[in-house]
């Protein structure tokens, strides 16, 4: 898809009548996205009126656009009328072929197929059984574990289905399902497996899912079905977890691509065999020991994955690396399921680069790091990461099912069905944060004050569009456009604030959030407006994206930069977070990142401005950053856009702000600026500059935001994982500077080194190696008198200090 720039620019300027004239020439057939010699097939015509005039007709609605990857969604074609002759094909990524069908209105579906990846992929529809295929569209796969549940059906008391055959779990199992989502009156429930065969890491390497037997055959479609599971037969129970599927039974068993919906990946303990249900114990604790060799042949992903933060403070705003971990998230209550102990969990969002790995960190109550080596609720690594990761449809980069076959179901062969722990925690022992380097932030919010990576801070009142970060580094690009600010009568005034802000990563999709003329909060994807309607977490070309409910938007690039941006009083705030990587590879309006604020202020020329530069130097030095259309990220899809910022200067030097307004005491504002300020500067500046007290809270509140966020990044020095002594123990698992542990050494055991050693700022532990020496007649019999105890002390007290040396003694 091209992006508007100059070539557009001569297209626009000629006449519409001479394009219409001239339009019957040009046709949106399998052009859709495409600029053509007389009209146009891109998503932006339609609100410039320049649409070829078959444009809806080709270039399709689809409805709903999202499903899991595991296929079978019916969606339909909004904008197609076709006669019930008509034979629908829907082809994916060229390739992959289902069959659609026209109802009773004339409208065409399609049936998503399974896929081995997520993101978007391109659909094209044929309407003459697959002779040509003109019509196009994109279809979003998502993870299995993010379409809603009335797409999937329900495994009743789930733990149940997963520990079926241990002591005391048994009976029936019950499912249930939207009934009204398939259109049959009977249906089949089917049992497939997930595989993968070749040599790992090689070509070979392939990611299978098979259909292994049908659970229940034209049942009635009533949403509900309890069965009492009996032992797989020999050949099929050899698949461990999977997944179930129920289709009209007017299909074919295991037929492909077909109206579908599916359970979540599961364990199959219900349907393991006879061995299974007599001793799980015993049989679990094979297949650890079985795993456990395996993973001895296999790569040390341990090495490329990056450390967790120290706290939970920075993992939670560490938003461009990591995310949270639904499994274990403080917001919904901490259901830590399989981290007990932990409040929250995060992962990181990129899988390592060659083995596609990833990482989890959990954090306690008290924001510390668990780690495995202290708990069973610890963080655990991922030889699958379980969001997948590009290319995807291949192993190990399958989302959540290469996850499940190395990392889950082996965690139920060692920890859940047995007492195998011990095997687990050593091959997916936590990372701790000793090599952690939290990002840089800046931020701009407000009338708008900016404050950059190394600190500075500065309100820039340009009317225009901007350079905000770029860096050779990555290729990253950030622009901020500014619009002029309006007093609450309606009329501009002499301030401006951020109305858009377009990014992009190397060859990423191009991101763009804006406000739009009726002041909503819009997204687009390389010029198209996004709809969260169906799903909050996109996974797109070079990045992810990710909305909350409330529309707060996180961009994640591959390269753990992150973006966020936020409406705030009718203006943008937004954070920017670069990792250590960038220093001394950024410019723009948030300056050079290097630790030193003194050269923040370096213009495009790279000639420096001092950082005691009056405010209208500083805006000269803004002015400096304005983007070209040439190299303009923005969408201009409206008349106002085009004349404003597309025909019109990137700068607007006419335009000149208030530098400094006046606190006059007549003015009957000051005094409810003061009270809803304070001593904050920029939220007084903005109530000044917009007589808008709303805005200037909102500024108020982004400021301390912002504050808060580097108060949290701030580096953090940790001393690494302590053990306790053999026969002895230790009081705390809190290994970041300034914590101190004691240790203690069993009854009969004394204490050799130190009773208690602190985290030091240099990352060392203080103090000697503690041991615990077991205590015998000769040991008490070489003791200086003034180290004696009487028997009876001994006795009584067990533990003794003597000066900086604990004595464990044996009670007699």
């Amino acid at each position: 898809m091209k992006f508007i720039g100059l070539d557009v620019s001569l297209f626009i300027l000629s006449t519409l009548t001479a394009l219409w004239n001239a339009g019957a020439q040009d046709s949106c057939a399998q052009r859709c996205g495409e600029l053509l010699g007389t009209c146009s097939c891109q998503v932006t015509c339609q609100s410039l009126g320049l649409c070829c005039p078959d444009y809806t007709e080709f270039c399709l609605q689809i409805s709903p656009y999202s499903g899991s990857l595991m296929g079978g969604k019916d969606f339909l074609l909004n904008n197609t009328t076709l006669t019930a002759s008509s034979v629908v094909k829907c082809r994916f990524k060229q390739q992959i072929i289902t069959s659609g069908y026209v109802d009773k209105d004339g409208k065409a579906h399609c049936i998503s197929p399974l896929l081995y990846e997520t993101g978007f992929i391109p659909l094209e529809v044929s309407t003459d059984n697959g002779s040509t295929f003109p019509y196009s569209a994109t279809w979003l796969s998502v993870h299995h574990n993010k379409v809603s549940d009335e797409e999937k059906c329900t495994l009743v008391n789930e733990t149940k289905w997963q520990y079926y055959g241990t002591p005391s779990t048994g009976g029936n199992l019950t499912l249930t399902w939207t009934h009204q989502t398939l259109a049959a009156t009977h249906v089949n429930i089917e049992v497939w497996g997930y595989q993968e065969t070749g040599d790992s890491y090689s070509e070979n390497w392939m990611a299978e899912w098979k259909y292994l037997y049908t659970l229940a055959k034209e049942i009635p479609n009533t949403g509900k079905y309890s069965f009492l599971p009996v032992p797989a037969e020999e050949n099929y129970s050899t698949w461990h977890f999977g997944i179930l599927r129920i289709i009209p039974n007017n299909y074919l068993d295991r037929q492909s691509n077909i109206p579908s919906i599916w359970s979540s990946e599961h364990a199959l303990a219900w349907h393991l065999e006879k061995d299974f249900r007599n001793d799980p114990n015993a049989w679990a604790t094979a297949k650890c020991i079985e795993w456990d060799r395996k993973e001895e042949l296999l790569p040390n992903f341990l090495e490329e994955i990056p450390d967790c933060p120290c706290t939970l403070a920075q993992a939670r705003a560490d938003t461009g690396r990591f995310h949270t971990d639904y499994g274990c998230d403080i917001e919904k209550g901490s259901v830590c399921t399989y981290h007990p102990g932990a409040v929250h969990c995060v992962r990181a969002i990129q899988a390592s680069p060659r083995y596609g790995a990833g990482q989890q960190c959990c954090y306690d109550s008290s924001g510390t790091q668990i780690l495995t080596h202290d708990s069973t609720g610890g963080s655990t690594p991922d030889r699958g990461h379980d969001w997948g990761s590009p290319p995807f449809l291949k192993p190990p980069r399958i989302p959540g099912f290469s996850h499940w076959l190395y990392d889950v179901i082996s965690f139920y062969y060692c920890c859940l069905w047995s007492d195998n722990c011990d095997f687990y925690m050593k091959r997916r022992p936590s990372s701790d944060c000793r090599t952690y380097r939290p990002p840089q932030a800046a931020s701009a919010f407000g009338d708008p004050h900016f404050f950059t990576f190394d600190g500075l801070n500065f309100t820039f009142n340009g009317l225009g569009e901007y350079t905000l970060v770029e860096s050779d580094l990555k290729s990253l690009t950030v622009q901020g456009r500014t619009q002029q600010a309006l007093f609450p009568n309606g009329t501009g005034a002499l301030g401006t604030g951020l109305s858009a802000v377009a990014m992009r990563e190397n060859n990423s999709d191009v991101i763009e959030v804006r406000y739009s003329e009726d002041f909503h909060l819009q997204v687009l994807l390389n010029q198209r407006v996004l709809n969260f309607s169906e799903q909050t977490w996109l996974d797109l070309k070079g990045l992810f994206l990710y909305s909350t409910p409330d529309q707060n938007i996180t961009v994640m690039f591959s390269s753990g930069s992150g973006v966020e941006i936020r409406g705030s009083g009718g203006f943008l705030t937004l954070t920017i977070l670069l990792p250590e990587k960038f220093m001394n590879h950024t410019r723009g309006l948030f300056g050079v990142m290097n630790g030193n604020p003194e050269d923040d202020y370096t213009f495009k020329n790279k000639t420096t401005l001092s950082v005691h530069a009056s405010p209208q130097q500083v805006f000269e030095f803004g002015a400096s950053w304005a983007v070209e259309n040439e190299t303009s990220l923005f969408t201009y899809d409206t008349e106002f856009l085009l004349n404003s910022f597309f025909y019109g200067e990137k700068h607007n030097a006419s335009f000149l702000p208030v530098f400094s307004p006046s606190e006059d005491p007549a003015d009957p504002l000051v005094e409810d600026m003061v009270s809803h300020c304070g001593s904050d500067p920029f939220c007084r500046f903005d109530v000044l500059t917009t007589r808008s007290l709303q805005v200037g809270n909102s500024t108020r509140l982004s400021h301390q935001n912002h504050k808060r966020l580097v108060e949290y990044l701030q580096p953090v020095v940790s001393c690494g994982w302590l053990d306790h002594p053999t026969n002895g123990r230790k009081n705390d698992t809190n290994y970041l500077q300034g914590s101190t542990i004691n240790f203690t050494c069993n009854e009969g055991y004394e204490l050799m080194g130190s009773q208690e050693v602190t985290c030091q700022v240099s990352g060392d532990w203080s103090g000697e190696t503690p041991q615990c020496s077991q205590v015998t007649g000769s040991t008490r019999n070489r003791m200086p008198d003034k180290m004696e105890l009487k028997l009876s002390e001994w006795k009584q007290n067990g533990v003794t200090a003597l000066g900086k040396k604990t004595v464990c003694v044996r009670k007699n």
